[in-house]
């Protein structure tokens, strides 16, 4: 999905440059069975044209209708679609209800020059808050992190992290590490797996995962991390896992967690600061044991619990909040 969001981005830089003013569209929040995340984005033009989505169809049509018509003021707004919104004697065939940021851009060097920060973030570069006021006003962008909320409103202005699709670096092969390659694929991101073990990197099958036969500690310390990187050490095995676990911590991987049980874990972190070095607030970046815990046991199971908290953590939901 960013990869569209990204082919909406390009597009408006491309009508802006030819002059044309465009609406740019951010789904914000989402109630019931709304069809598109918070973040999904839309571009259109005064005569209707668009790229991007915001719903399965439902919200784009009524949405061009009044753009066409000079239905919304030249200015940041937030619209809402669904009960009580735009169509409040028609409720989306999903049953859902979404809140839309608004913004009216016209051609420009500052605008330009926006879009082309947001542009470099979802093609992978650094992450981004995009703060926009409501009213008049431009939006400016800001170094941002992952434990900052997707999505910040208030009256005055509302705030969009920006970056590029999540990465997770499996540290060494294992069942749960084959489910979390397969949920992770699923849900868009970019999956790596770095196991020494040249037979254990052989039965690497899941479609659209990146297999590399390296000690995952060294890809670590050499490729680095992004801020938008998970490091999920599944194997039981401490040669594999702790040089992964002190690596992580020295990089901005905004998820790191490993698996085992509560006693394994504190022996674990015991262990990482007598013969590792690490500091207290090293020790609390590590998610140990890994995941939700729902009373998983099996393969499948604890994956799930894993990338249900990688999730939470990427949305920058409280695990209080649950």
């Amino acid at each position: 999905m960013k990869q569209l969001d990204l082919q909406v981005v390009q597009q408006a830089r491309n009508w802006l440059e030819q002059g044309h003013a465009v609406w740019l569209c951010t789904v914000l929040s989402t109630f019931g069975s709304a069809p598109r995340a918070p973040g999904a984005m839309l571009v259109a033009l005064p005569s209707g044209e668009s790229c991007g989505s915001l719903s399965g169809g439902c919200v784009e049509e009524d949405f061009l209708e009044r753009v066409q018509n000079a239905g919304f003021d030249t200015c940041n707004q937030i619209v809402r679609y669904g009960e009580g919104g735009l169509t409040p004697n028609r409720a989306l065939p999903c049953g859902g209800v979404l809140d839309v940021l608004i913004e009216y851009l016209q051609p420009g060097e500052a605008v330009q020059r926006m879009l082309g920060q947001v542009e470099q973030a979802l093609g992978g570069g650094e992450l981004l808050v995009r703060d926009v006021p409501l009213g008049d006003g431009a939006s400016r962008c800001r170094p941002g992190s992952m434990s900052e909320a997707k999505i910040q409103r208030s009256a005055e202005q509302v705030s969009i992290r920006v970056g590029a699709v999540l990465r997770v670096v499996l540290a060494g092969w294992s069942p749960v590490a084959e489910f979390c390659a397969g949920f992770a694929v699923a849900l868009g991101y970019e999956v790596i797996v770095c196991d020494p073990r040249a037979e254990a990197i052989a039965e690497v099958k899941v479609a659209g995962v990146q297999a590399l036969e390296i000690l995952p500690a060294r890809f670590i310390a050499e490729q680095g991390a992004h801020s938008a990187t998970a490091i999920l050490a599944l194997t039981h095995d401490p040669r594999l896992d702790d040089p992964t676990l002190i690596e992580a911590v020295r990089t901005e991987a905004f998820y790191i967690g490993a698996m085992g049980s509560q006693r394994t874990s504190a022996k674990r972190l015991d262990r990482l600061a007598r013969l590792g070095g690490l500091q207290p607030e090293d020790m609390a970046r590590i998610h140990a044991p890994i995941g939700l815990q729902l009373g998983s046991k099996a393969p499948a199971e604890i994956a799930l619990a894993t990338l249900a908290d990688v999730l939470r953590v990427a949305n920058g939901i409280d695990r209080g909040a649950l």
